[in-house]
């Protein structure tokens, strides 16, 4: 079992990587594949969708199959496959649907291993090991920054995809031969997704879950990019640097989060505090979006930092699903978080493209989306107050 948790861990670095990886190939794929800005934003927000779409059928699979192979199977088939249609692309519906691909491909990694540890592992460290997990697999999000931006620069960017291709197919191998199955739940009723959103502790923290995880991920994923570009002038690698600040602040962010609930008593307000915090980044970006660079960088790493509560979110929701409904308890919940990066990055698309439409200074697009990402975020904080606090 150590050997497929590692590998496990090893497919959720590629997940990472691949939802944060485009911030860095603005420029080659606007010379290259003619994608603007607002197609890259579309094809990441796609990724996020589909990944989310897929939670459903994946909790069903997780609790009906096992981890094995609805992880292998999906991660071979649609992350070794569309890593290879991206680096075939000659235009942006290529690079869309290769990102839809990839989506899929991801969307079971991060589940089958919480789905493990939900299964296996005491309760009360379910965050932290799901805390742990995150924080190794967030070297994808490093990788997808500068050491993706030289690889590009170096090999090309269709032979680097190519060779993700090859590493996703090997990861996903590897999966299906190592992984072990936890024993089945016996329970006198089937259950379904229905059963939990019959239980209104969930339904206060949805909201929050929904809109969470987008500003951290819809920064690091992409906009931070062109953001630098267009606003300080940063080339490809200035850029892979800033992402890299930024990933490792959330690295960071994400070991800080997971032995919280312990330490202090509490999730709720462990994750109120946190997210408060990066509503405090986000309006102060809103309201000095051209002071600095280095101030601006500073900001989204506090986003990145603060942001990465997404594990105690999970945890604070796991701990209202009974055990035979575990599968489906968290693919629901990441469902609303993915589901949400997706929806609101089509949407900040549309925002960016309207207000460069509209002209004005050049940091313009990027104010109204800072104060878009606070808005959502205070949004899903209200509802949150009132949910009841679970540490077991």
């Amino acid at each position: 079992m150590r050997i497929g948790l590692a590998l496990l861990c090893a497919a959720y670095v590629l997940s990472q990587f691949y939802r944060s990886f485009l911030a860095v190939l603005t420029e080659a794929l606007k010379t290259d594949v003619g994608a603007s800005a607002e197609d890259l934003a579309n094809a990441s927000g796609l990724w996020f969708l589909a990944f989310a779409l897929m939670q459903i059928p994946v909790g069903e699979a997780l609790d009906r199959i096992g981890p094995r192979r609805t992880a292998g199977v999906l991660l071979l088939l649609g992350g070794a496959g569309g890593a290879a249609l991206f680096g075939l692309a000659t235009t942006p519906l290529h690079i869309s649907v290769a990102m839809v691909l990839i989506g899929i491909g991801c969307s079971p990694v991060l589940m089958a291993s919480y789905y493990i540890f939900a299964r296996v592992y005491p309760a009360a460290i379910f965050a932290t090991l799901a805390a742990v997990l995150l924080g190794v697999g967030s070297l994808g999000n490093l990788m997808g920054a500068l050491p993706m931006a030289m690889a590009a620069e170096t090999f090309g960017w269709r032979e680097t995809l190519f060779g993700l291709a090859a590493v996703s197919a090997l990861v996903a191998f590897g999966l299906l031969v190592t992984v072990k199955d936890p024993e089945k739940v016996v329970h006198e009723t089937r259950g379904s997704v229905l059963d939990l959103l019959k239980m209104p502790a969930l339904w206060l923290i949805f909201p929050l879950a929904l809109v969470q995880y987008a500003p951290a991920a819809g920064l690091r994923g992409l906009w931070i990019g062109p953001y630098m570009a267009d606003v300080f002038a940063f080339d490809t690698t200035a850029i892979g640097n800033v992402t890299l600040v930024m990933g490792v602040a959330m690295i960071l962010g994400t070991f800080a989060y997971g032995p919280m609930d312990r330490l202090l008593g509490t999730r709720k307000w462990v994750i109120f505090g946190g997210n408060a915090a990066v509503a405090v980044a986000l309006v102060a970006l809103w309201a000095l979006p051209a002071a600095h660079p280095w101030l601006s960088v500073a900001f989204c790493a506090a986003v990145g930092f603060f942001g990465a509560s997404f594990p105690m979110i999970i945890a604070h929701g796991r701990s209202f699903v009974p055990d035979h409904l575990v599968g489906r308890g968290v693919t629901l919940l990441n469902l609303f978080a993915i589901g949400g990066v997706g929806i609101f990055q089509v949407i900040t698309g549309r925002l960016h493209a309207a207000t460069v439409a509209g002209g004005g200074a050049a940091a313009d697009p990027y104010r109204m989306l800072f104060g878009f990402f606070a808005v959502l975020l205070i949004a899903g904080l209200l509802p949150y107050l009132f949910c009841r606090d679970r540490t077991d």
